[in-house]
């Protein structure tokens, strides 16, 4: 019987060790870009010096914290922070399920190849070179709306740098164009495990694309939706730093529709140079999301126990 048992375990080891191997890659990167850092959260409550180093720096209590929360500017950050990313959740995955739908209805064409490439080509650009083409859009003197649209129009020119109105609008619509492609790649994928049988029986009996796609293909993709949104609701305080910093051109008449707490950190530690304030900030919107993918994760429980997390 032992021998037996033995053998099985080594049958076992053998079959999973390709497995370990194609994920050792990823476990490494997680290990070095995600948990060793872990040993830094302390700094979040010192007094950083350089020249003491990272062990023999001063305590300092709470006070990096003092700089989110004590301040004008800490009601508008969160705000902003926090609107922003309901905004890019609610319309991010309707429109990426949109384009998931739209690109398997359309089969396996040679345009569908066109299509999903053209989809996906924004989100392989940097912020930088995405906060070029919106200047060159939105450029006072010489840009395309206002030279080649308004002005057709007949209406005048706006100074978009300076104008903290339309803001919100445009950011959400270059975050939706650089990333709803790439979003849509995970509904294609639970979309074309869904069983085509499914399909062929619910035509039969008459229903139309559009029945289908209510009756059949979204209520598949509902465990998938809400695995996705549960892990971005983890991220809820967080922001996309370059789409806040690059698009709007750093312009300070834009803080108060572009500020976030990434942005605003990375302002006070270019200009005080406090690492503990950054420590700090980490600290805080890694405990908040935490708290808020357990706070959703039970209320999906309570509601529907087989599509919760855990």
């Amino acid at each position: 019987m032992s021998q037996t048992k033995t053998g099985k375990k080594k049958g076992s080891s053998m079959r999973t060790l390709p497995l370990m191997l194609i994920a050792a890659p990823g476990i490494v990167y997680l290990i070095i870009n995600n948990y060793i850092p872990m040993m830094g959260l302390f700094l979040a409550f010192k007094n950083y010096n350089f020249m003491k180093g990272i062990f023999k720096s001063d305590w300092c209590g709470l006070n990096n914290f003092k700089f989110l929360f004590a301040t004008k500017d800490a009601v508008i950050m969160t705000r902003n922070t926090i609107l922003y990313n309901l905004v890019f959740i609610v319309l991010g995955t309707v429109l990426a399920i949109i384009l998931a739908i739209m690109l398997c209805e359309l089969g396996k064409r040679l345009r569908v190849k066109l299509f999903q490439a053209s989809f996906l080509l924004p989100n392989l650009l940097s912020w930088v070179v995405i906060g070029l083409i919106a200047y060159a859009f939105l450029n006072a003197d010489t840009g395309f709306v206002n030279n080649s649209i308004l002005e057709k129009l007949g209406k005048s020119a706006v100074t978009w740098y300076s104008t903290p109105g339309p803001w919100p609008v445009i950011l959400v619509l270059i975050y939706l164009w650089k990333n709803a492609g790439y979003m849509s790649i995970v509904y294609m994928a639970a979309i074309s495990g869904i069983d085509k049988s499914l399909y062929e029986s619910a035509a039969l009996d008459g229903a139309t694309k559009m029945q289908q796609i209510f009756r059949i293909t979204l209520p598949l993709l509902k465990p998938t939706v809400i695995t996705l949104t549960l892990m971005s609701v983890g991220r809820i305080f967080y922001s996309d730093f370059g789409l806040f910093y690059q698009v709007p051109q750093n312009s300070g008449a834009l803080f108060n529709v572009t500020q976030t707490i990434d942005t605003y950190v990375y302002r006070g530690l270019m200009e005080n140079n406090n690492i503990g304030m950054s420590a700090a900030a980490g600290l805080y919107q890694s405990v908040v999301g935490f708290i808020l993918v357990l706070g959703a994760n039970a209320l999906v429980r309570r509601i529907d126990k087989d599509n919760a997390l855990f």
